[in-house]
């Protein structure tokens, strides 16, 4: 063997020793089976009548994650998990919900593949094995400022509805600003002279920003960043004075930083003296922020009544409730019919939006 190869060969299995790819060799054999036999188990809940009745075959199911590392969910695992556990890892009150478990979740991985999993999920296989978790920007703002490889509409099915993201505007205490009124006037009177950080271009919270511009008539620097894990950083050391996502919540408590509203339609209880863009005239700069389940076009009606009467189920209990209100998320209850008219109507109004302010995508 050349030198060359040996030394290939040699770096090879270096790498794959250091990567921790090893293979088992206490108990393999049963342990194997006994994977192989939760994975039999938990499969059973995938058919429609929950059991395999129907002669389809048990296999893995596959969670598709449309977001970037440092977005809401990523921050936040509840919205990313809380959904997905079964009889070998019970969800919240011992639920399990049908098709999510056994479930591999994949995220999107790097930049310039941020269409990839709404692609793949598109491209799937409409058996109800293949599910996608997204906020609503890929579906309703994404397709109007760029050419998409999906139509959120012809390609993707409703299934539930997972959780609304409860904000407001933040501000740095340096600037000296308490009130959402404060913060407009001192906006008129300086122009240019607040940053706000966004989640980055055609992102919820860029389009909360430039929609509170147009209604206030104010004049706010946008800086967006690669996910708001970034912008937090960056409000929180005074590089920029204002935000809106769900991450600065817990620093409001902690005193680092100033809530100004709560931008949903009802107050947030642990905040019940700060009210609502609506309670301050503001309602129409409203951009909400929600996440959901979607499945291939083409899948079954009755999977995906199953999985939402699971989710509703789910979504109303007690516990969950508290899990979700501690990450600052409520649960609305949809059908799949009523998602598909909330997208509809956040396209468009997104659209409007998009083309009052001339937003662009670099």
């Amino acid at each position: 063997m050349p030198p060359s190869c040996r030394r290939w060969r040699k770096t090879r299995r270096r790498r794959w020793r250091s990567s921790g790819w090893r293979r088992r060799t206490d108990g393999c054999g049963a342990h194997q089976q006994e994977q192989r036999e939760k994975v039999h188990a938990s499969s059973r809940v995938l058919e429609p009548g929950g059991s395999n009745a129907g002669g389809r075959r048990l296999h893995e199911g596959r969670l598709a994650d449309g977001q970037l590392a440092g977005a809401a969910g990523e921050a936040h695992p509840p919205l990313r998990s809380g959904w997905r556990h079964g009889p070998d890892r019970p969800a919240l009150g011992g639920q399990a919900l049908p098709s999510l478990r056994p479930a591999v979740r994949h995220r999107e991985p790097r930049r310039g593949e941020r269409h990839h999993r709404h692609r793949g999920s598109r491209q799937a296989t409409p058996d109800g094995y293949t599910l996608l978790l997204t906020p609503n920007a890929p579906l309703s703002v994404q397709p109007t400022l760029r050419k998409t490889p999906y139509d959120p509409v012809k390609n993707f099915t409703p299934v539930g509805r997972v959780g609304d993201l409860i904000s407001g505007f933040v501000i740095h205490p340096a600037v000296g600003v308490k009130t959402f009124k404060e913060m407009v006037d001192y906006a008129k009177a300086n122009p240019g002279k607040l940053a706000y950080g966004s989640a980055g271009l055609g992102t919820a919270s860029h389009l909360r920003l430039e929609m509170l511009k147009v209604k206030a008539g104010i004049d706010i620097l946008h800086v967006p960043y690669r996910g708001n894990a970034d912008a937090l950083n960056d409000i929180l050391a005074n590089n920029v004075q204002m935000m809106n996502e769900i991450n600065p919540m817990p620093h409001v408590k902690a005193g680092k930083l100033i809530l100004l509203d709560i931008s949903y339609p009802e107050r947030h209880p642990d905040f019940p003296g700060v009210p609502t863009l609506f309670e301050l005239g503001y309602g129409e700069a409203y951009v909400p922020s929600w996440y959901s389940i979607w499945a291939p076009a083409g899948t079954p009606r009755g999977i995906i009544d199953k999985l939402n009467v699971k989710m509703v189920e789910i979504a109303k209990t007690p516990e969950m409730k508290a899990r979700l209100l501690a990450i600052n998320v409520a649960c609305p209850v949809q059908t799949p019919e009523e998602m598909s008219r909330q997208l509809v109507e956040d396209t468009k109004r997104n659209a409007d939006l998009i083309r009052l302010t001339n937003i662009k995508i670099e």
